[in-house]
């Protein structure tokens, strides 16, 4: 039997962004070995429902590095939070099918690929066979040449229909929990990413739970002229927009602002979360 995602029933759900590596685009979120245990910690305790670790940057220009050295990376990481936050799911942020193995074997929940199964041609079945759930984002190209001159007719539509034909191919290698991630910043200019936030209603009528990941992008900070350090208010404002458009997951470097959005927005929908009436 498959696993079901362990979404709160009550509200969108935080996922909190572990960087196990030295070079993701967000410098305040690399963290590695004892450290990125204690940030994993620090962000359950913020109110962080999954954590999502990462033992390979996947940004622009990045270092690529072989499965075994991204899982010498996770490892200490996922056995180190199955005692510190055993209650909380840990999504296993890769496009490497050994490496989603080894992590699920050793404790890990969810897979979450960037790829959507088109790097590794084992991953599919891989999922398939250990039985998670499992999130599809959209790139085009590959993290190396994804954002060299990035073109769609209709980016809404060309990214709903890849997810679309995606879905069903993972649901028929067996594959029951899915989620979609429009994938922003992958493959995608300034202008792109907007047009995909906008749409957000036309991936959400696929029928998967959608997960949506700007915390501190480019298509803030450049937009506003600042560092991904100063994106914390443009990265709410954001979250604030993909919630009312149906957002089910937020991927997020800031777990407690993250929360807080998700809390008002259940409030100005009038589905408070938690208990109060005053």
């Amino acid at each position: 039997m498959a696993t079901p995602f362990p979404f709160p029933s009550d509200r969108p759900t935080v996922m909190g962004i572990l960087n196990a590596t030295p070079d993701s685009f967000h410098a305040d979120s690399r963290v590695q070995g004892a450290a990125a245990v204690q940030a994993g910690v620090d962000m359950v305790e913020a109110g962080a429902d999954v954590l999502d670790l990462g033992g390979q940057s996947s940004r622009p220009g990045a270092h690529r590095i072989g499965a075994d050295a991204e899982w010498d990376r996770i490892a200490p990481v996922i056995e180190g939070l199955l005692v510190q936050v055993p209650h909380t799911p840990i999504s296993i942020d890769t496009f490497h099918a050994s490496v989603a193995r080894r992590a699920i074997e050793a404790g890990a929940h969810w897979i979450n690929d960037i790829s959507a199964g088109t790097l590794d041609p084992n991953m599919v079945g891989t999922v398939a066979e250990v039985g998670v759930p499992y999130i599809a984002m959209h790139m085009q190209g590959t993290p190396d040449t994804m954002q060299v001159r990035p073109q769609y007719s209709d980016v809404v539509a060309e990214v709903r229909d890849h997810l679309s034909a995606r879905l069903g191919e993972l649901r028929a290698a067996g594959i029951q929990h899915i989620a979609l991630d429009p994938g922003f910043g992958f493959g995608k200019t300034l202008a792109h990413n907007y047009a995909m936030l906008s749409g957000l209603p036309e991936l959400k009528a696929l029928g998967c739970p959608l997960l949506v990941g700007v915390s501190r992008k480019s298509m803030i900070h450049k937009a506003l002229d600042i560092t991904p350090s100063d994106a914390l208010n443009g990265t709410t404002a954001l979250h604030a927009w993909a919630l009312d458009r149906g957002a089910d997951i937020l991927r997020v470097h800031d777990v407690r602002e993250a929360l807080e959005c998700v809390r008002l927005h259940q409030y100005l929908h009038g589905r408070k979360s938690d208990g109060r009436d005053d």
